[in-house]
């Protein structure tokens, strides 16, 4: 009954979130009680790529409609309403948001992002919000060719990793005799793995752990060691009133508890129906998704 209560208040503060995001010109600016400069006065333009449960994904409601959901998206939404802002969120592949940070047309990237050095030349970072972990993954009909990390750098095997992630650069050092495969969603690796087409990939563990909810042939063969462990928001480069106040956001709803209730809900949602990539220009899921 505990369970039933929380997924339905996470899925009012989905509703919520979508409803503010869809109708922000509706709603209007916000006060902006800081007085920041964003990309759009008196909003928080966001970018995210909605394909890495449980971190930002669509949700189905009971009526197979989408709404956008995960503990970044929940976190978004805390943050636009700390500053004072209006709320508006646009989705694109991943491949896609260092440059838009770039070229300045958003105020923040929240995507599942590990602190890279080599992406600070596009945006600022936030303070690490979420310690994530890397991982390697294969299938039930791959398991016994994996034992470890050293076991998959075989030219033998087909070893995929989403286009411009820090998984990418992982495959590069762990696997780097194998037939490294990239691929634009993680919603393809994932299939790709299950369909034997891929023998393993490298995803983010908490990733990882959204899709054994339904894969349960997907395995988890071990974590993969890396550096800069944990997740930031991407910050408008140079805009040092943003992420000053950004960071102070994070901290408090971090400190108050919020974010771990985020991170709840967004696993059970996750578990759920779900849909991950970019909806039509109708906003429905592509037809055959």
């Amino acid at each position: 009954m505990k369970k039933f209560f929380a997924l339905l208040l996470a899925l009012v503060m989905i509703l919520g979130l979508m409803a503010g995001c869809s109708k922000e010109e509706e709603k209007g600016p916000g006060e902006n009680k800081y007085n920041l400069k964003t990309v759009k006065e008196g909003y928080l333009t966001v970018i995210t790529s909605p394909d890495y449960a449980p971190y930002e994904f669509y949700a189905i409601d009971e009526k197979g409609n989408p709404h956008l959901a995960g503990f970044d998206m929940a976190l978004a939404q805390y943050i636009a309403d700390y500053l004072g802002l209006t709320l508006e969120v646009i989705p694109m592949d991943f491949n896609g948001i260092i440059g838009e940070m770039g070229t300045g047309k958003a105020d923040l990237a929240l995507a599942g992002l590990s602190p890279d050095p080599d992406r600070q030349e596009k945006m600022d970072f936030s303070d690490i919000y979420y310690d994530g972990k890397q991982a390697f993954i294969t299938s039930k009909a791959n398991a016994a060719s994996f034992s470890d990390l050293a076991s998959t750098n075989k030219a033998e095997f087909s070893i995929g990793a989403q286009s411009g992630t820090i998984q990418m650069e992982l495959a590069e050092e762990f696997s780097p005799n194998a037939d490294i495969i990239s691929l634009v969603k993680a919603t393809d690796i994932i299939a790709e793995v299950m369909s034997g087409k891929l023998h393993g990939a490298y995803v983010e563990w908490d990733v990882a752990v959204a899709y054994q909810a339904n894969y349960p042939d997907l395995v988890i063969v071990c974590e993969v060691p890396y550096e800069a462990e944990g997740n930031v928001i991407g910050v408008a480069k140079g805009n040092a009133d943003l992420l000053k106040y950004v960071n102070e956001a994070l901290h408090k709803c971090v400190d108050d508890g919020d974010f771990a209730e985020f991170l709840a809900e967004a696993l059970d949602l996750a578990a759920g129906e779900n849909y991950q990539g970019i909806l039509d220009e109708d906003g429905k899921v592509p037809t055959g998704e």
